[in-house]
């Protein structure tokens, strides 16, 4: 079976959270609009590869400052060593931004549909606008409304097998993909750093998610 590797997202400053987690998760996500001002700090503390992501309200994130700032934290992030910084493909300016990214870490560009989850062909063309765009992963998110959405995202890394691609729906119907989206090829799958922590419906815990992949194999 291909070993899942599991990003648990770090949404607040609770360090004995993380290192509760550290021993399950393969890389963490850390959500500078969610954790605040302390994130520095958490970001400094962690002994795994971690992703930075900074979500405004667009995206159904909490960063309430200007475009200018939210993106000079993920740049502040790069600096501080991180491994992958998130991107939304919509950002302003983002063909700059990836080039200051670029070589420094590994650029992850993102996606999220919150209404529901387009044809298969539609979801293949934003693959091919990230990948234009200097992706070196890409990341699909869109949120299901019934089993067909899993398996129409599932589907989607085997389409690039030569990318790295990182799709997932979102909700309880959408749970399934998952669990087995890295298990079809996908990057890596996303789940909370504990019960109640989840940054996006449907998200499992960590530990429920190591559990699962435990009893498959």
């Amino acid at each position: 079976m291909i070993k899942p590797r599991i990003c648990a997202v770090i949404t607040g400053s609770d360090m004995e959270a993380v290192t509760k987690a550290e021993g399950l998760a393969d890389l963490f996500e850390v959500r500078i609009d969610l954790i605040g001002s302390k994130w520095q700090q958490v970001a400094a503390g962690l002994r795994k590869p971690w992703i930075a992501a900074n979500r405004n309200a667009a995206n159904h994130g909490r960063h309430e400052g200007s475009e200018e700032h939210r993106v000079n934290e993920l740049l502040a992030a790069l600096q501080m060593g991180a491994d992958i910084i998130d991107i939304e493909i919509e950002t302003p300016g983002l063909e700059d931004i990836v080039k200051q990214v670029k070589g420094k870490a590994k650029c992850l560009l993102s996606y999220h549909d919150w209404s529901g989850t387009k044809s298969p062909e539609t979801l293949a063309a934003m693959v091919h606008r990230q990948l234009t765009a200097g992706a070196d992963i890409c990341k699909v998110v869109t949120t299901a409304t019934g089993i067909d959405d899993n398996l129409a995202i599932i589907r989607l890394p085997s389409l690039f097998p030569w990318a790295s691609v990182i799709a997932l729906a979102m909700g309880t119907a959408g749970a399934l993909s998952r669990v087995l989206s890295p298990l079809a090829g996908g990057y890596l799958t996303y789940a909370s750093i504990g019960r109640g922590s989840a940054s996006a419906p449907g998200q499992l815990s960590v530990e429920a998610m190591r559990s699962i992949y435990r009893t498959l194999s």
